[in-house]
């Protein structure tokens, strides 16, 4: 084999992106950025005096996503390891700064958000990142002892219950979700016991149960869930605007910019409710081509973990797969009025920073792990 020839297959081999991930990633970007213009362009007018405040921010956000994505494309993957703790314990400080007054940065009545430099950084989103990448270390290491109770559920639980206090003192209830059950599909993949998955979830049920009735308005929310044409003026609003929305789109939708309950209607219409707004733009049509999209996303991540020879990149491209397809079934289902309201944004589509960079690092991540050669490909054990 020739230098030449040897040269072109290493360049082929660094530039040679995953088109199933690639592709789909890039035009939600791109369509978001789209739809965050035509969701916010009246509210931006309201409140900044243009049109652009929230279409100018969104275009730098997906710039800096993009580029980190393909940053961590070219990152090995396995240098992880070496950092779960550093990253944890990061994610860990940033909650508790969250929570310290003077530092937080309250809206919509939860304090989610650190401020710098008049840019906010969400830490939960970080903080699912650290778990995902925790959880695949530590199950790995200890996979030859994950049968045992103490070693292969508790240490993992623990890391898990000190993510959720803090993000429930904020609170987040949707993002405590997320990581509980992303937490117990990494610790089911990778092998520990379904008896010891199952002992608990009486005590996580209660705490639950308890989280909810703790606020009057997280009660008022799940009663309104059940019927919310019937609380159509406080509590159900919003899950009655955002079908009003997809009613109003039909099969086609009413054209890009032509959206009606944007206008103040429908809250958050650029961030937690876009998907509404996009239901209503391009119809039952544009919404399928969405859903596909997010499912060969999802169904490429699977395959990444499937043929993964190192089950430590087998477990963080299922982490990191299940993490996005978890945010987006429960946006989904909560602008459709098939769960109750939480305020977790559409990966990709949605506005803000955090949630795009973290969930483009994810993609890139992911098509590092899909690139590695799979040379013995022999199933090792510790997972699934």
């Amino acid at each position: 084999m020739t230098v030449s020839t040897q040269s072109k297959k290493k360049i082929k081999r660094h530039f040679n992106y995953d088109a199933a991930l690639l592709f789909p990633i890039l035009f939600l970007v791109g369509f978001g950025i789209v739809m965050v213009y035509s969701a916010s362009s009246a509210l931006s007018l309201k409140v900044h005096g243009h049109g652009y405040f929230y279409l100018k921010r969104q275009a730098g956000f997906s710039l800096i996503g993009i580029i980190a994505m393909f940053l961590c494309c070219h990152f090995p993957y396995r240098i992880f390891r070496h950092v779960v703790y550093p990253l944890l314990f990061l994610a860990v400080g940033l909650l508790v700064l969250v929570l310290v007054p003077g530092f937080g940065v309250t809206a919509g009545g939860s304090t989610r958000w650190l401020g710098l430099a008049g840019l906010t950084f969400q830490p939960s989103e970080l903080a699912r990142l650290a778990l995902v990448m925790y959880l695949a270390y530590s199950l790995t290491k200890k996979q030859a002892k994950l049968d045992t109770f103490s070693i292969g559920f508790v240490p993992h639980v623990i890391v898990l219950a000190v993510l959720v206090v803090l993000i429930g003192m904020e609170p987040d209830f949707g993002s405590i979700v997320i990581l509980t059950i992303l937490a117990w599909i990494m610790m089911f993949t990778a092998g520990v016991r379904i008896p010891h998955l199952l002992v608990p979830l009486p005590v996580i049920l209660a705490a639950f149960a308890y989280f909810l009735i703790s606020a009057p308005y997280r009660m008022a929310r799940l009663v309104s869930f059940l019927n919310p044409w019937a609380y159509a003026s406080d509590q159900g609003y919003q899950v009655v605007h955002s079908q009003m929305a997809f009613g109003t789109g039909g099969i086609v939708g009413t054209g890009l910019g032509h959206s009606y309950q944007k206008l103040f209607f429908l809250p958050e219409p650029h961030t937690d409710f876009i998907f509404s707004v996009i239901g209503e733009e391009v119809g039952l049509v544009g919404v399928t081509i969405i859903v596909v999209l997010y499912g060969v996303i999802v169904w490429r991540g699977i395959g990444i973990a499937r043929h993964c020879p190192d089950p430590f990149g087998a477990l963080v491209a299922l982490g990191l797969t299940a993490a996005i397809a978890l945010q987006v079934c429960v946006n989904m289902g909560v602008t459709l009025g098939l769960l109750p309201p939480k305020g977790l944004p559409l990966p990709f589509l949605s506005y803000g920073g955090t949630s795009m960079v973290i969930s483009t690092i994810s993609v890139g991540i992911l098509m590092n792990i899909g690139g590695q050669p799979s040379v013995g490909m022999k199933k090792q054990g510790g997972v699934r």
